[in-house]
């Protein structure tokens, strides 16, 4: 059994008797591997996000919250490997880069027969170049949008001309592979779209800001014919 799949099997195996724990010399019997392998699997699953907890003292072990973990998801060949895909093309400038990659083990780990097999054969087969973004600026820009805040910006034009401006985030725009943060410009008093890789500092004012709708804010410029990605038709309500 590979790595991925142990962590699948590790997480169906603590689901299977939630909220009554296991302990790791149980679970190194039940794989047939070391306890720190064991060991070292659940920490993994913990820093991503997985709610696996250690219990101490007798009777305790490693438990789950059953509520909060994922089915065996069971996608097709196809589906697996447009999954991958879609995830090889998050880079360091994607908004939630960080966030993905957890996702993305989660997701993983519930994958089980050809769709693991067809993910993990063209995943092997996907390079990508180094994509360099500073992880201090998108972090702001998510949790603005997040938390509907007032960012201020310090940002590059394509003619290079820098400029600060204090902006109100409204949402994301993705073209030709490029991500923009749209927002309400209180410095030009216009709807603006800012490209992520040219924010050289964003901070948060504290500042609630206004509501905006992303398609009026676009409204007369070079994307006012952007549209929701079908592909996330299923999660719009």
């Amino acid at each position: 059994m590979n790595r991925t799949a142990r962590l699948y099997a590790l997480v169906e195996e603590l689901r299977a008797v939630a909220p009554r724990p296991l302990t790791v010399a149980a679970l190194a019997a039940r794989f047939e591997v070391h306890t720190r392998t064991v060991q070292r699997d659940l920490q993994t699953l913990m820093q991503t996000g997985v709610p696996v907890r250690s219990i101490p003292g007798r009777g305790g072990g490693w438990s789950i919250d059953p509520k909060m973990t994922l089915p065996p998801i069971h996608f097709t060949a196809d589906e697996a490997s447009a999954l991958t895909a879609a995830l090889a093309a998050a880079g360091a400038c994607t908004p939630y880069a960080g966030a993905t990659r957890t996702a993305a083990q989660k997701i993983v780990a519930s994958m089980a027969g050809p769709a693991s097999a067809a993910a993990q054969e063209l995943a092997a087969r996907i390079v990508a170049l180094p994509a360099h973004g500073d992880s201090a600026i998108r972090s702001a820009v998510e949790q603005a949008l997040a938390d509907t805040m007032v960012l201020r910006l310090s940002y590059t034009d394509a003619a290079g001309h820098e400029s600060d401006r204090v902006v109100e985030p409204a949402g994301l725009l993705t073209a030709d592979g490029r991500w923009y943060l749209i927002a309400w410009c209180r410095t030009r008093r216009a709807g603006r779209g800012f490209r992520l890789d040219r924010i050289a500092a964003a901070a948060p004012t504290g500042e609630q800001a206004r509501p905006h709708d992303v398609t009026g804010l676009l409204l007369g410029s070079a994307a006012a014919g952007a549209v929701p990605p079908e592909a996330l038709a299923p999660l719009r309500p």
